[in-house]
């Protein structure tokens, strides 16, 4: 069985729209895209860096188009990207042009992928995807980057439709600009009791 790891940026107000740039997302009159260029450091990039591993990707398909775009030119910056497969939840599109792309359509065929033999499972950006596989507790772990800003608006990461769900926390590191890289791995139902019990 295959884990299937979520990374992603969020502020602490929960959105991940557009982290990247200002015309990565601007559905809903989004306005902040780029939030996270200001607190990039040396720090952050070394963890990054360890974090874009080479392993197999989940996209949704907005995601997709933008990694599409960007990655097969840029490859020194994501070592091996070119080279894993990249799965893609869309019901419209069939086929990309970027080597080693497979369409999926269906909860069950994400959840054939888990099932199959190979390597971890990186789910990027991909709000809506996101959102589908907590509903159907998919998920793994969450490599979560939170950033030291509220935006009050925009995609959440944690939005309607998420279970109830324990995490327990396997590694963390805070950059000087107060970046906060903490990665959860899945820890079966909520506990609920009385403070002190």
């Amino acid at each position: 069985m295959r884990k299937i790891i979520v990374l992603s940026f969020i502020t602490l107000d929960g959105v991940m729209q557009a982290p990247g740039g200002p015309e990565e997302d601007i559905s809903g009159g989004f306005k902040y895209g780029g939030w996270t260029a200001p607190y990039f450091d040396e720090t952050a990039g070394g963890v990054m860096v360890k974090q874009m591993k080479s392993a197999d990707l989940l996209l949704g398909r907005k995601t997709f188009d933008i990694f599409a775009n960007y990655w097969p030119e840029h490859a020194d910056n994501w070592p091996g990207i070119n080279d894993v497969t990249k799965y893609v939840m869309s019901r419209t599109m069939k086929k990309s042009d970027w080597k080693n792309t497979v369409f999926l359509e269906s909860v069950a065929d994400i959840e054939k992928l888990k099932n199959s033999e190979g390597s971890d499972i990186q789910v990027h950006g991909s709000g809506e995807l996101i959102q589908l596989l907590l509903k159907n507790d998919l998920v793994d772990e969450l490599w979560l980057k939170i950033f030291p800003i509220t935006l009050g608006e925009g995609k959440k990461l944690f939005a309607s439709g998420t279970i109830s769900a324990a995490f327990t926390l396997t590694e963390s590191t805070v950059t000087p600009s107060g970046v906060i890289f903490a990665n959860y791995k899945r820890a079966g139902e909520v506990k609920t009791g009385t403070v002190g019990e």
